[in-house]
């Protein structure tokens, strides 16, 4: 049995998809309100806040996977996350499985080498954590309560992480939702703070079939894994001229820049949620996943033309 804890998202809703056709057919999806991805998919309710839910939502696991996530509040993640983690890790232990902890890049310096933003630090798996804000600090503590539990060796640890997202269906992101989302609407693209940096995103197929890879090769746990992207790297000018072009669309956009967006947060609380996130669109942002490249070769990783392309067709 395998096991998705927060089973809703877009990352485990293919993670799930990938799993079933590739890894196993005994998927267990658990989230307060899960739903089927495949058809003998088995689905249990559990609030990973309750460590009794959460103990037997793992029971019976061989690996479990943990994507769960939250809306961008500040306090609630302060609040719920690090509970959420520390109640999974503990299930793992008491059922034996394996852990797979998927996870984001929030906890990495946002300006790179500070004095000279220019000369962009490359992300890679042995990057310091210099987390910016409340949301950062919160991403730091729970990586470093997994890398704890890694080096304890109770159980097979790994974590998977992954750059800002772009992607098919209801994929969450500042990209999908200000650049694809748009220009499939027909409206302008917005770019925020800055087109001219360059930017790593991830498909998030790739992700998902990465993370299902990773968790079912016994030699990947004891270790952190950047789940690989496209290398190109193109600025938001860039990406956003591709975009209009496969979608048929007018190349225009317009840029958001910092300062109406900070203005913007003191009427809105959903801005003042993602200004501290602004730092990272202020330099380049170059996320290196050879280590995944030069281990799994076979891995074909789709390229932006491709990814665009087929969100133009669904």
């Amino acid at each position: 049995m395998q096991t998705i804890l927060g089973a809703n998202g877009q990352i485990a809703t293919e993670l799930a998809r990938t799993l079933h056709q590739h890894h196993t057919g005994a998927l267990r999806l658990v989230s307060r309100n899960p739903r089927k991805v495949n058809e003998d998919d088995t689905l249990m309710t559990a609030n990973l806040l309750d460590a009794g839910q959460t103990t037997d939502a793992v029971k019976g696991s061989r690996i479990v996977y943990f994507t769960a996530g939250l809306p961008p509040d500040s306090k609630l993640w302060e609040e719920q996350f690090p509970v959420m983690l520390k109640n999974a890790l503990q299930a793992c232990r008491a059922a034996g499985a394996s852990f797979a902890y998927f996870d984001n890049t929030y906890m990495y310096p946002q300006n790179s080498t500070y004095m000279y933003p220019q000369n962009s630090e490359i992300q890679t798996e042995e990057t310091r954590f210099a987390p910016v804000g409340r949301k950062g600090r919160v991403r730091a503590a729970m990586a470093s309560m997994v890398l704890q539990e890694m080096a304890r060796g109770d159980i097979p640890v790994l974590i998977a992480r992954a750059p800002e997202f772009y992607g098919p269906g209801k994929t969450q992101s500042f990209t999908n939702a200000l650049i694809i989302d748009r220009l499939k609407a027909g409206r302008r693209p917005l770019v925020p703070v800055r087109d001219d940096t360059r930017r790593t995103l991830i498909w998030t197929p790739d992700a998902s079939r990465a993370l299902a890879m990773l968790g079912n090769i016994p030699e990947a746990f004891g270790q952190t894994w950047h789940l690989p992207c496209c290398d190109d790297r193109p600025t938001y000018k860039t990406f956003v001229t591709m975009a209009s072009r496969i979608f048929d669309r007018s190349p225009g956009y317009s840029i958001i820049g910092k300062w109406p967006l900070i203005i913007a947060g003191i009427f809105s609380k959903k801005v003042r949620e993602i200004r501290e996130l602004l730092p990272r669109y202020e330099q380049d942002n170059l996320f290196d996943s050879t280590k995944f490249k030069r281990h799994f070769p076979e891995f074909s990783v789709t390229t932006y033309e491709e990814g665009l392309e087929l969100i133009r067709k669904e």
